[in-house]
């Protein structure tokens, strides 16, 4: 059959994975830099043992298949450096891991936790002599063997049946609620586990990579994104571990884990508790950033985050907090201190980076603070998105003896912004994500980015009038800005506020699953959203609009935000 692979036509005969062909090519150098790792057909992604037209197809209904009959033979191979490529990798990764995790410590329980920089945190029960050497002396072993990443499709009643009996009870309890009749499980001799997307072909594909001791547990560390041929640079984060450990415990206080534990509350109505305990939560928190803040006699507040994790609400209710210590906030936006869109130098691809710290007059914003902190007066800019240009309209702006700034933006922790000779105690630095402690199960977590995600996808077409399509079609390009600009710097926070919530799936679920399943096969952002829609199917509706306080942060993205009335 003809082909066409990253633009070049090729002949392949029928029976033969995408692997083979490649292989007989000579596509694979044993280099993550070089080595395709999966392909991507029609909108969708495929493992590389995907077979593009089967000897059974053709003699039983003349055609290939479905995927390469729609996108007309056309493939693109899939790298560690583009970002579904980079998932496919993870898969790959936990498949390995707790394949390793059963043959050595065979009665342990392992459980996703969190991602820690360029690392993943896995916690380790029931392992006495457990130890980050042994296991990656196991984990070379299987990388050794190479064998095939094969998936066996399986009647679901048998999985459960198979996980109850490999006492792995979060499984089965999950899979009581799937729709489907069967399920894809990976298989290792009488090892099997299911994942929610394609892995790599083989086991040798796992490279580049370290695994380091961790409290209960273990750190694998991935691959550099920029140099994928060398181990990413790994910094510890105490912080961050704090506060997504804390979030964990208070899953644990209030039984809900896990999807199968959220959908439990749903079905016996202790939802309305979860949400009247996470917003309670939310509110103590505030509150004692407030105390902080008062306490070290701080007079600008630099709020920063990712997209989509309730900066906006996050700055009001601390500047509710403030008034109740007789403080007088005062919101401000770094938007504002955009660099006109003419001024900007294009990247290296010919478009405006407008994630980049270059795109800020820091110069300007530093001069403002400083001038402020120094007790004079300042006239405050406004960007014009529309024209894509700074106006100035004659607003000043002066402190009072109670006054408090409060500056949201996305570089807000950057370093660069604020000059050095500001005394450091006037400057207090929040930093604002959703680190969502509830998994699917004990081998499939929930990323954070998933739920930033579906806030953004929801608000943005209630809001803004964007297309599913359209949010997703900039996602990339958001995470790549994030990773540059934001994450480096969440270490340099005075506090980190978790602005997630356990309940808030249930809620999420009806306002964008209708959009999601709109989108059809052939769209460019299909498989992105066939992933929202799987982690979705498992997840139970909640009608509980009516018990969620109008100043959440679930309202920034769902609407009924007093803040914004």
């Amino acid at each position: 059959m003809n082909l066409t692979i990253d633009g070049i036509p090729v002949i392949a005969e029928t029976g033969k994975s995408l692997y083979d062909i490649l292989d007989g090519l000579g596509r694979f150098h044993g280099k993550l830099s070089t080595d395709p790792i999966a392909a991507k057909i029609a909108g969708r992604v495929f493992t590389l043992n995907y077979v593009p037209e089967r000897e059974k197809d053709v003699n039983e209904r003349g055609s290939v298949r479905r995927a390469v009959a729609a996108s007309g033979g056309v493939i693109k191979l899939l790298y560690y450096s583009d970002p579904q490529g980079c998932d496919v990798y993870r898969r790959t990764a936990q498949f390995v891991l707790f394949l390793a995790i059963s043959r050595r410590w065979p009665r342990a329980v392992a459980k996703m936790n969190c991602t820690v920089g360029d690392g993943l945190y896995i916690k380790v029960d029931g392992a006495d002599d457990f130890s980050a050497d042994e296991l990656r002396r196991v984990v070379d072993g299987i990388i050794a063997e190479d064998f095939s990443l094969n998936r066996r499709r399986m009647p679901t009643e048998e999985a459960i049946a198979y996980f109850l009996g490999k006492g792995e009870d979060d499984k089965a309890e999950l899979l009581t609620y799937r729709e489907k009749k069967t399920i894809d499980l990976y298989e290792s001799g009488d090892f099997a586990d299911y994942y929610y997307g394609e892995t790599a072909p083989r086991t040798g594909f796992l490279r580049s990579f370290d695994i380091i001791d961790a409290p209960d547990g273990f750190i694998f560390i991935f691959p550099d994104r920029r140099e994928p041929d060398r181990v990413s640079p790994y910094h510890e984060m105490p912080n961050f571990f704090q506060v997504y450990t804390e979030g964990k415990r208070w899953g644990e206080l209030m039984e809900c884990e896990t999807v199968a534990d959220l959908n439990g509350h749903v079905k016996n109505g202790s939802i309305r508790e979860l949400i009247r305990v996470n917003e309670a939560v939310h509110e103590r928190r505030f509150s004692g950033i407030a105390d902080m803040i008062c306490e070290r006699g701080a007079r600008v507040v630099l709020l920063a985050g990712p997209s989509s994790s309730g900066k906006t609400t996050s700055a009001n209710r601390l500047a509710t907090q403030l008034r109740g210590h007789g403080k007088m906030p005062i919101l401000m936006s770094l938007d504002d201190y955009y660099i006109d869109r003419d001024k900007i130098a294009p990247g290296p691809d010919g478009k405006l980076d407008l994630e980049h710290i270059n795109t800020i007059d820091t110069a300007l914003f530093g001069e403002h603070i400083s001038a402020l902190l120094a007790g004079e007066s300042v006239e405050l800019p406004s960007f014009n998105f529309k024209k894509g240009m700074r106006e100035w309209s004659g607003r000043r702006l002066s402190l009072g003896a109670n006054s408090v700034i409060i500056v949201e933006g996305i570089h807000g922790l950057n370093p660069t912004l604020v000059p050095e000779n500001l005394d450091r105690s006037a400057i207090f630095r929040m930093y604002v994500s959703p680190l969502l402690p509830l998994n699917l199960d004990n081998h499939n977590r929930i990323a954070s980015s998933y739920l930033r995600l579906l806030r953004r996808t929801v608000r943005d077409f209630r809001s803004r009038g964007a297309s599913v399509e359209k949010t997703l079609a900039m996602w990339d390009s958001v995470r790549r800005g994030e990773e540059r600009w934001i994450f480096p710097f969440q270490e340099n926070a005075d506090v980190i506020f978790n602005s997630s919530t356990l309940y808030e799936l249930a809620v999420l679920k009806k306002y964008v699953y209708p959009l999601l399943r709109e989108i059809q096969p052939g769209s460019e952002c299909y498989d992105q959203v066939r992933g929202m829609v799987k982690i979705l199917n498992y997840v139970y509706e909640a009608e509980v609009d009516d018990e969620i306080p109008p100043t959440s942060i679930v309202r920034e993205f769902i609407g009924g935000n007093s803040f914004y009335r």
